[in-house]
């Protein structure tokens, strides 16, 4: 499946009401009837998008079965745990 945030045309933070308003607004446009594939396609990224643990590897751009120390590579380094070395050494200071 592609990026659900791209499918639903919603940005990567999007709320619950605007991603619900871009799932039923792109039903609208393609309806199963007429466009069985890409409604599969809308239905797939909503409930992906509805589901908080799939949404918060989605926000990682992670893949679910990679172990922790890729997981830790995907997060960007000024979200990264710096650890207590800078605080302690600010304590240490006189």
């Amino acid at each position: 499946m592609n990026d659900p945030e791209t499918i639903l045309g919603v940005a990567a933070g999007a709320g619950d009401e605007q991603i619900r308003a871009a799932y039923l607004r792109k039903v609208r446009e393609f309806p199963p009837d007429r466009a069985p594939a890409e409604f599969e396609r809308i239905r797939e990224a909503y409930e992906a998008l509805r589901d908080p643990q799939q949404r918060s590897r989605l926000l990682l751009r992670a893949d679910p079965d990679a172990p922790l120390v890729s997981l830790l590579e995907t997060v960007a380094r000024e979200r990264r745990f710096v650890g207590p070395e800078p605080w302690l050494a600010a304590l240490r200071e006189p």
